[in-house]
């Protein structure tokens, strides 16, 4: 009997998906839409036929997170995505491999795998090169355990920081966030999906801007600024760097939630920007269709209104694409060539992922890429590029590793936990056991969260600073307080020991999770940006003893610390600075590394103010016609793109070519920057202008272009930037994409209110509308 044209790799894709798709039956091709959780087909840790027979007999779509959701390491991760994919390849009818998924905010979650810092402070670090290359370690771990797909990044562009995510994003900006994404999606691609991992775009979209920073709150967002601001990340991600999937959002827009949204998901996603790849929806969110949002009055409908909408594949488990998408289906509700068609995707991209040719992975080799040395390097790396210098009074910083004595103060100083983001590891199996009543199946197996084998070795920031210095400085710790309560118990302890030290590093913020008694992370919104607890009080009590304080912030999002700034003589911004953190804190601190982070988002000076962002219109960022609040500036307490050095940059010799510019052209813009201080440095050029425009009004800067470079003392760089004007592009009266003609201001700077040189050029000619032939990236390049 001949072989099944599917089966055949020499045969095209698209003949192999027919041939596949026409021996389905409904049952066949319903299973292909949805997932299970691994633990649903174990049995504690052991792969279950039994299970798998009830759970997946049919075939299955996709399988959750073999190592996210369990204490698995990598090796055991790998054996059971090979037992998983061959029962499906030998104990199903048709043999059609699965596609496991698995998170990867701030690196692969995995026990074991290497823990990156989170997104907000890889944002600090303005170098996408960055964000490609932990991209690539992503890739390589999730290989070689068995995966395929990761659902990150987060494109959400943030200007609320109440809402938990905010340490999940890349920050405020449009352009900022899509460059990061873009590269952090060509490093998990690769060079195609059968060497890559599927990134997955989220959350599509506008999620970062809800009622109150609240989590799944409507998004009330005006049509201009939803297709400039928020689809901008989303449309340049899927255009540059040919996104494999996109998550849609929990929220909903204009009454429509996300979900159920064929404008997002067919219109524009599809119709618009012609993506070719998988919407996979977020956890739970087609049930929450009629649950949480009302909009149906059962499951029936709730998954009509989904997949009709556009979303392919329902996460994280079998539910409304299971028994009542197929009652769906018999009833005439949803057609089945509406399934076809979803089916057919799913197929095209396993045949694409090479799954049903090589479905298996060696889990011998898993070890051989899991934290290795080069990629403790790299994590190093980026914390010490994501810190940022707030502030540095008299040169305080850096402190001499000869120092007599160090008082090391506060709950994150010596607590590796807090060192990390919501979606690592350790974060999740605490949320996952302390969430098992929201799931209908059993939950994974305990874990002991005081076991240090879920972490990767990590050293605190203390020990950080006991590495540094030199044996004859003493080095004294006291906790002084939690980062949530009023025990202000040990406050005595930490007074004491500061009164004797040199110099006291005081190390405060948050504790990221999902759960109660974490500050910041999914669901973990703030009514206010205070410190939390009694960490303010902390940092007066030892304030108050005359010792010069640093503030080190481990913290997850734009904190209201007007009193630190305006008393304090030296503030760190580290955010989740992951497994080397510690290290890369003491780096900083005692000059062996000098900070060049920059913010990717503004501190505001209290809660009042949000949003509180820079690229505001010209009517915004001021209260007429006084200006400032009854309380406080307008102005916020850091803006964006601000970030201190231990040295000094001189800009100079700004040039723009041509000052005329034709509509379809592009204009070059150069500035040499000069480090004219005594230790080598990094700086951040960032590239602002401000497009005019006849009939609606535009930000009064944007930014279109940045370059981190390094330089040594009086060494001078010049940065090119050459602007394409599609990139200028705005959508006018009509909703048209155009760019008008008229005088361009140009703004190169430090900041975004740091401005150190300005300019103009002009666009000439008449009025054209772009459309669909836009351009998302300025090339940079540098000359010594």
């Amino acid at each position: 009997m001949a072989e099944a044209l599917y089966k055949d790799k020499n045969q095209p894709i698209e003949k192999r998906v027919e041939d596949l798709l026409s021996r389905m039956t409904l049952d066949e091709k319903i299973a292909q839409l949805s997932a299970v959780w691994v633990y649903e087909v174990l049995d504690d840790t052991k792969f279950s036929p039994d299970k798998a027979a009830s759970k997946i007999g049919h075939g299955i779509g996709q399988i959750t997170r073999i190592a996210g959701a369990s204490n698995l390491d990598p090796e055991s991760c790998a054996k059971i995505a090979n037992e998983i994919q061959k029962y499906l390849m030998e104990n199903t009818r048709l043999g059609i491999p699965a596609i496991v998924h698995e998170e990867s905010c701030s690196g692969f979650m995995a026990k074991g795998a290497t823990c990156f810092p989170q997104t907000i402070g890889v944002a600090s670090t303005w170098e996408p090169e960055l964000a490609k290359a932990i991209g690539e370690v992503i890739r390589t771990q999730m290989k070689a355990a068995g995966a395929h797909q990761a659902l990150a990044p987060l494109l959400d562009v943030t200007r609320d920081p109440r809402w938990g995510r905010t340490e999940e994003t890349f920050g405020e900006d449009p352009y900022l966030v899509a460059q990061m994404g873009i590269a952090y999606i060509k490093g998990l691609q690769g060079s195609g999906l059968h060497d890559g991992i599927m990134a997955t775009g989220k959350h599509f979209v506008g999620y970062g801007m809800s009622e109150g920073g609240m989590n799944w709150a409507p998004a009330h967002i005006p049509e201009r600024e939803l297709r400039e601001v928020y689809l901008f990340t989303f449309e340049a991600a899927v255009k540059e760097a040919k996104l494999a999937s996109i998550m849609p959002a929990y929220h909903e827009i204009d009454g429509i939630p996300c979900h159920a949204s064929s404008r997002l998901l067919k219109n524009i996603l599809r119709d618009e920007w012609g993506f070719e790849g998988l919407v996979v929806s977020d956890y739970f969110a087609i049930n929450m269709l009629y649950e949480y949002h009302k909009l149906n009055p059962d499951k029936v409908l709730a998954a009509k209104k989904a997949i009709e909408a556009g979303v392919d594949i329902e996460l994280p488990s079998t539910d409304c694409y299971g028994l009542p998408l197929k009652i769906a289906v018999e009833q005439g509700i949803v057609s089945e060539e509406v399934i076809d068609r979803v089916v057919a995707r799913i197929l095209e991209h396993k045949f694409k992922l090479g799954l049903f040719e090589d479905p298996y992975v060696e889990p011998s080799k898993t070890k051989a890429v899991f934290d290795i040395p080069e990629q403790r390097q790299l994590a190093r790396k980026v914390a010490q590029k994501s810190i940022v210098l707030l502030k540095n009074e008299n040169d305080l910083l850096p402190l001499s590793k000869d120092v007599r004595s160090i008082a090391v103060i506060g709950p994150n100083a010596h607590n590796v936990r807090h060192m990390i983001g919501d979606y690592a590891y350790p974060c999740h199996i605490e949320t996952l056991q302390n969430m098992a009543d929201a799931f209908d199946t059993a939950r994974p197996e305990h874990v002991d969260l005081a076991d240090k084998e879920l972490f990767v070795p990590m050293v605190s920031i203390l020990d950080g600073i006991k590495e540094k210095v030199s044996d004859n400085t003493e080095v004294m710790y006291a906790k002084g307080c939690d980062v949530l309560g009023d025990d202000t118990s040990g406050f005595d302890e930490a007074v004491e020991i500061a009164k004797k030290a040199d110099v006291a590093v005081v190390v405060v913020g948050d504790r990221s999770g999902l759960i109660h008694g974490c500050t910041s992370g999914e669901a973990r919104d703030r009514a206010d940006l205070n410190l939390t607890g009694k960490q303010e009080e902390l940092i007066k009590a030892v304030h108050a003893t005359g010792t010069p304080v640093v503030v080190v912030l481990v913290n997850a999002r734009p904190l209201s610390i007007t009193w630190i700034h305006e008393n304090v003589p030296a503030i760190v911004e580290a955010w989740l600075p992951g497994e080397e953190g510690g290290r890369a804190v003491a780096d900083v601190l005692f000059g062996d590394y000098n900070p060049g982070g920059k913010l990717p988002i503004s501190f505001p000076r209290t809660v009042g103010q949000v949003p509180v962002y820079y690229s505001h219109k010209p009517s915004g960022g001021r209260s007429h016609w006084l200006g400032d609040y009854v309380e406080c500036s307008t102005k916020p307490l850091y803006p964006f793109g601000y970030g201190l050095s231990y040295t000094t940059f001189e800009y100079s010799n700004l040039k723009i070519m041509p000052q005329a510019v034709d509509m379809s052209g592009e204009v070059r813009i150069q500035i040499d920057v000069t480090n004219t201080g005594k230790m080598a440095g990094d700086e951040v050029v960032q590239l602002y202008v401000h497009v005019p425009a006849q009939n609606v009004t535009r930000p009064v800067k944007e930014l279109k272009g940045f370059k981190r470079i390094s330089l040594e003392p009086g060494q001078t760089k010049t940065v090119v930037f050459e602007l394409p004007i599609a990139l200028l592009g705005f959508y006018d009266e009509n909703m048209d994409f155009v760019v008008e003609p008229g005088k361009v201001d140009v703004f190169i700077g430090s900041s975004s209110e740091d401005i150190r040189a300005t300019g103009q050029f002009n666009l000439v000619g008449e009025k054209l509308i772009i459309g669909n032939n836009k351009k998302f990236t300025t090339k940079v390049t540098v000359k010594d």
